[in-house]
């Protein structure tokens, strides 16, 4: 069985088709990778130009793949949804009262009467954690006995406009949307480890024009912020600050070494010809270069502090996203800056494995996930606990 995904971020649009029918769970089989303007503040930077780079991308998996696309499925970036975490709670009743797969229902559909009305379609429910009588926190409480079933539930809801926009796009190439899902969701599911998130975590993606900063609870994306600043304005910041075009200050950018080991380092870039134009020293490229990595680790820690979220000594944070974590020193930099330990996120494939791919991953990942929970019995204990929860996610 294929599945092919596309997953937009704010510099390329990456085009995923996977065998799930081997002995792998997802074997990558065909990558297409089309550059593009990205979007801002919730709009194309340049819409006329999109289908030519959706189409790019599609051509390119559907060659390597040997496999003409029909039907797709759909990441939605952080840019085009909220998330929101709803707390409620559920009584139970009987003589013998305990949590069961109808509890459970009543627990999602109360939080779902809570969130409404809302902008907006929800592509993505998820718990972050169930809680039995004020016990403690599961993501299994089904059979635990008690009064009382208390849940904090977690809704990605995306704008009309992306949806209604990209089904177009693809119903104009011919090409089904099968569904829409949270990239950002499905990149934290796949790059944290359960550990972490019963710990809360958080994971950073750097990209190139914007900075998603996410906290992870138990299944689910309990606070997400974009911010406006990412890998393309440092770039901006050294072609400016140095006077030499993009294409040299994105080079520069790529090779910069953070440290003060790096002080000795130099940064020659060349022309178009490939002759050699000029060099500049550590010093002269760390003085346009890392106020504005300075301004993206100030704007995390503002996050975290104005979202309310509370990180325990054991809480870890993660950086992805190919706008810092390619450089050497730059995870510590950040991490000097944060004041907390900053993290690799874990490698999931040996295809693809760069953190520029993270969020195509770990949308692929979660569009499977869906896929088998679908096909999982969810008829709750006689089916496995497992099964009956995963039947209620993936929106």
């Amino acid at each position: 069985m294929n599945i092919a995904a596309i997953d937009f971020g704010t510099s390329k649009i990456v085009t995923l088709v996977a065998d799930i029918s081997g002995s792998q769970r997802c074997d990558i089989v065909g990558a297409g990778i089309a550059t593009y303007d990205g979007f801002m503040d919730g709009e194309w930077n340049n819409s006329m130009a999109l289908n030519e780079a959706i189409q790019k991308a599609i051509v390119e998996a559907e060659t390597q793949s040997k496999r003409r696309i029909r039907e797709i499925n759909v990441g939605v970036p952080s840019e085009f949804t909220r998330v929101y975490a709803v707390e409620t709670s559920v009584t139970i009743q009987g003589a013998d009262p305990r949590v069961l797969p109808k509890h459970v229902d009543a627990i999602f559909e109360s939080a779902s009467e809570r969130l409404s009305p809302m902008r907006g379609i929800v592509v993505h429910r998820s718990p972050a954690w169930f809680m039995v009588d004020g016990g403690k926190k599961t993501l299994e409480p089904v059979g635990l006995k008690g009064n009382e079933l208390k849940a904090l539930v977690s809704f990605v809801v995306a704008d009309s406009f992306f949806l209604d926009d990209i089904m177009a796009r693809l119903k104009d190439m011919n090409i089904t949307v099968s569904g829409f899902f949270s990239s950002t969701t499905g990149e934290a599911m796949l790059y944290l480890l359960e550990e972490d998130r019963d710990r809360t975590a958080l994971l950073i993606d750097v990209g190139y024009l914007c900075t998603d900063v996410l906290a992870v609870e138990g299944d689910a994306i309990i606070y997400q912020k974009t911010l406006p600043v990412g890998g393309g304005h440092i770039t901006a910041d050294i072609a400016d600050g140095l006077n030499i075009n993009m294409e040299a200050a994105e080079q520069i950018k790529r090779e910069y070494v953070y440290g003060i080991s790096a002080i000795s380092q130099s940064y020659t870039v060349t022309s178009g010809d490939g002759v050699k134009a000029d060099t500049f020293t550590q010093e002269q490229v760390s003085e346009v270069l890392e106020p504005r990595v300075d301004e993206i680790a100030d704007m995390i820690k503002d996050c975290i502090d104005e979202s309310g979220m509370k990180l325990s000594d054991w809480s870890n944070i993660y950086l992805t996203g190919g706008g810092l974590s390619l450089n050497r020193g730059g995870r510590d930099y950040l991490s000097s800056r944060l004041e907390r330990p900053v993290r690799d996120t874990v490698k999931r494939s040996i295809k693809l494995s760069s953190p520029i791919y993270a969020s195509a991953m770990g949308l692929m990942d979660l569009v499977i996930d869906t896929i088998e929970a679908r096909n999982a019995p969810s008829s709750g204990l006689s089916g496995g606990i497992k099964d009956f929860f995963k039947s209620l996610l993936g929106g």
